[in-house]
């Protein structure tokens, strides 16, 4: 299930950038279903009827609009959707009386409690917490200022508002859905190349990493995006 997921979720902001390139509403109609399929992938593969019920409405509708300006338009918002709602949960968790996201991730690899874990690890954690939360909404700013300038069809645009700056839809889709995923992806390697260094005595190899992580389990990672706090 997994690896159809990643397979899935890795195909949509190629459709997404593809149909912003072309401007071609039936990539960008193929691109949505294919992220309501990444999001109701679990309960589609345990046939629930309503899970059946969302892709067949969201095929239909999508391809009732597939001609107009509705699919190209909706595709504006994933990007900083996630971004800004990952962004805000990571910068939530460290409000006063939260327990910071990565802490709780650490004390769960640990198999402690977040108040035992030892206080330069905790201290790591929680800036490392921040540093995430300020890259993503960084990141959210970014793709909806992009989406705000872009032409011909940018927000503004379709407001009626003519833009101070106009970016062409493909430098925003270049930004938001190809090199925000590299951003990430190179934050969160370089955080864990410095973090052998900065650890020494707690050095892991990648693929022993991403096994502890596997491990923790999907209730693991569902109680974490309900409890950041």
């Amino acid at each position: 299930m997994l690896p159809l997921r990643l397979l899935l979720a890795v195909a949509y902001p190629l459709l997404a950038h593809a149909a912003s390139v072309r401007h071609d509403a039936v990539l960008a109609s193929l691109a949505l279903l294919d992220l309501v399929v990444v999001m109701a992938l679990v309960p589609l593969a345990r046939g629930r009827p309503w899970a059946w019920m969302l892709l067949s409405a969201s095929a239909l509708f999508l391809w009732s609009v597939r001609a107009g300006p509705l699919p190209e338009l909706l595709l504006l918002f994933p990007p900083m959707l996630f971004t800004g709602v990952v962004g805000w949960w990571f910068a939530r968790s460290l409000g006063q009386g939260g327990t910071p996201v990565i802490i709780r991730i650490v004390a769960a690899l640990e198999e402690c409690r977040p108040a035992d874990l030892p206080a330069d690890v905790a201290r790591y954690a929680r800036r490392l917490t921040a540093a995430w939360a300020g890259l993503l909404l960084a990141m959210t700013a970014a793709s909806l200022a992009l989406a705000l300038l872009a032409e011909p069809d940018g927000l503004l645009l379709r407001m009626g508002y003519a833009p101070p700056l106009q970016v062409s839809r493909a430098t925003w889709s270049t930004v938001a859905n190809l090199l925000d995923h590299g951003l990430i992806a190179a934050f969160f390697v370089a955080e864990f190349v410095w973090r052998q260094f900065r650890f020494p005595d707690r050095r892991q190899g990648p693929v022993a990493y991403a096994r502890a992580m596997a491990r923790l389990g999907p209730a693991f990672w569902r109680g974490l995006f309900r409890q950041a706090r």
